[in-house]
């Protein structure tokens, strides 16, 4: 769905007693980091307002959105994680240099999520500019971290229900 026709930080996801148990993993790019770490403390705190322990979510960074597929798969292999969300930003310059990295961070998260049969959400931001990019993690157009926490722990829920 086109962002321009949703606010992010929308949600109907209630808290669920289920999600108290939940190890949620948070691997977040540091470039860009004025987007991304909005985007990762907007995420935690939904987390921990649905019901998710404090001590249950585990942080680690990475140095650039190319970095977040085997940071994710690092992660995804600890048995106690749930699920994972991958929080990355992407901003367009002159070169091809933003396909390559989108394209090779999009297929990576999604090749470890189906290796490793766990939840691995793209929360990552792939944009024109700059000011996209805010509009994206906290302005006009809500908080893209606590659309990728509001899909993991729904994804939680899914496998609990199925499993």
């Amino acid at each position: 769905m086109a962002t321009a026709l949703k606010n992010l930080s929308e949600t109907s996801l209630e808290q669920n007693k289920t999600f108290k148990s939940v190890h949620i993993g948070l691997v977040v790019a540091d470039w860009n980091e004025e987007i991304t770490h909005s985007m990762r403390d907007a995420a935690i705190e939904f987390l921990i307002q649905k019901g998710v322990q404090k001590k249950n979510i585990h942080v680690h960074a990475v140095p650039g959105t190319f970095e977040l597929p085997i940071g994710a798969q690092w992660l995804a292999l600890k048995s106690k994680i749930d699920a994972v969300i991958t929080i990355g930003c992407v901003i367009q310059g002159e070169t091809r240099h933003f396909d390559f990295i989108c394209d090779a961070c999009a297929n990576g998260i999604t090749e470890v999520s189906l290796k490793l049969n766990k939840p691995v959400i793209f929360g990552v931001l792939t944009t024109n500019n700059l000011q996209q990019a805010k509009d994206r993690s906290g302005g006009k157009h809500g908080n893209k971290g606590i659309e990728a926490a509001d899909t993991a722990l729904k994804m939680c829920l899914l496998n609990k229900t199925l499993f």
